[in-house]
């Protein structure tokens, strides 16, 4: 049921208030207290979230409604205030979709092993609702996304990004209420483009694509804009737009933010093996190192606690999406965080950001997916296929081959195949493709 993000699913037919009631109530069985919940834009998030609240009112806990808020931004409340959360969000995926995220007490999301602890009490019927005298009492906390954003605008120098001018689309999810305010207080000036909320996403879709942000790359640059930054359906990712209009690929983006980080201090760099080699490589110029987990950002943020919890200093870590987790601020993806660092990171430089990815070490990131319910098995043939090259099975299958890689890998939210192709030439990544979609071709006659 839970995914790398959470359950997922259409609503009314994958998800229903039902499902999302037995989740809370067994949230509720085992995470005894308070537990705060909370939920993005999307017109099916007050039905969900009236059930998810239902569910853990009904195990005896108590239950803090947060209201319309990014995920980051309840997991923050709850590292601070609370002992768990749940967040009805699905994050990038198209409005008829919806989800819930579990929350633990420190902010991180809900481990493997939990989740599959709840998903047998979920399945098992256990969960039973309490007696009429000890039901839970539900609180509104609204109030506390202020504390948010305060936490962030705190963490830099006053005024840092004083004289910029930055493109705000938060695609009309709860990104409307936190990113413009952040960087306002930070002493930039905003514009903003669907920075309404609304469930419908009229402006463009939650995922913040290439196509999706031609309008906000249009106005970055008829503004005259130092750059632009859209979010995904829940803000925990940022993606930018460069002052040129172009749009700044993900890896790249997270190799100028690694750069950045490292030169405030040296340690090392944890993310998953799906992200650019471009970020190893400017990690390498900067004395840091690289720790690969598999793919999410529950592995990456755990696999951080884990390395500081062993007196290791780590830096930054993330994934080649937009996700960007900082140490010093929480464990976990968070698009807001994300825009107050690249407005520090211009102010630190004086570039502009165009010439500071011009700046980067040059490589060629392919990204396809293939429809396929079939996953394990298609990865299983591909590692006899390329036995002669190393390979790596952290997760799917990392084939490396003299200066490129590809990783092929079963969507843990979509009945698909990704494959993403990192190369040093175009040429060889394209050949490199070629070659294993002739094999996944073949395996899936």
């Amino acid at each position: 049921m839970f995914g790398t993000n959470g359950v997922r699913g259409v609503v009314g037919k994958d998800l229903t208030p039902e499902l999302v009631f037995k989740i809370g109530e067994s949230l509720g069985s085992i995470r005894p207290g308070c537990i705060a919940v909370g939920r993005d834009t999307r017109t099916s998030g007050e039905t969900l979230m009236n059930a998810v609240k239902a569910g853990i009112l009904a195990s005896g806990c108590d239950v803090a409604d947060c209201g319309i808020l990014p995920t980051p931004a309840l997991q923050y409340i709850v590292g601070n205030h609370f002992d768990g959360g749940a967040m009805i969000t699905a994050s990038h995926n198209p409005p008829e979709y919806n989800g819930v995220k579990i929350i633990e007490a420190d902010g991180t999301e809900m481990g493997d092993e939990e989740t599959i602890k709840l998903e047998k009490i979920i399945f098992s019927h256990t969960a039973r609702p309490v007696a009429w005298n000890r039901c839970g009492k539900e609180s509104n906390n609204v109030y506390l996304l202020e504390e948010y954003i305060r936490g962030i605008v705190d963490s830099f120098s006053h005024n840092i990004g004083e004289g910029m001018t930055v493109v705000v689309d938060p695609g009309s999810g709860p990104a409307c209420l936190t990113t413009s305010r952040i960087l306002i207080d930070l002493g930039c000036n905003v514009i903003s483009l669907n920075g309404i909320l609304d469930g419908s996403f009229p402006g463009r879709l939650p995922e913040p694509s290439v196509e999706g942000l031609h309008n906000l790359a249009e106005l970055v640059v008829s503004c005259g804009a130092d750059f632009g930054i859209a979010h995904d359906g829940d803000a925990d990712r940022a993606v930018f737009i460069d002052d040129k209009g172009q749009f700044l690929e993900e890896n790249r983006e997270f190799a100028l933010l690694t750069q950045y980080a490292c030169r405030g201090k040296k340690g090392g760099i944890v993310t998953p093996v799906s992200t650019g080699q471009v970020v190893e490589e400017v990690a390498k110029l900067e004395n840091c190192s690289v720790v690969y987990t598999p793919v999410g950002s529950i592995y990456v943020a755990r696999t951080m606690r884990s390395l500081i919890d062993q007196g290791k200093t780590v830096v930054i870590g993330g994934e080649g999406n937009g996700g960007i987790i900082f140490p010093d601020h929480q464990f976990c993806r968070d698009g807001g965080m994300t825009g107050a660092m690249m407005v520090s990171l211009l102010s630190s430089t004086g570039k502009k950001l165009s010439s500071l990815v011009a700046d980067l070490p040059q490589r060629v990131i392919i990204k396809e997916k293939i429809s396929s319910a079939n996953g394990s098995e298609i990865i299983r043939f591909l590692h006899e296929a390329f036995s002669e090259d190393r390979i790596d099975q952290t997760d799917g299958i990392k084939i490396f081959r003299n200066n490129s890689w590809a990783l092929i890998r079963a969507s843990g939210t979509e009945p698909i195949i990704r494959i993403i192709i990192d190369a040093d030439t175009e040429y060889n990544g394209q050949e490199f493709y070629g070659e294993i979609a002739e094999k996944i071709a073949a395996v899936s006659l």
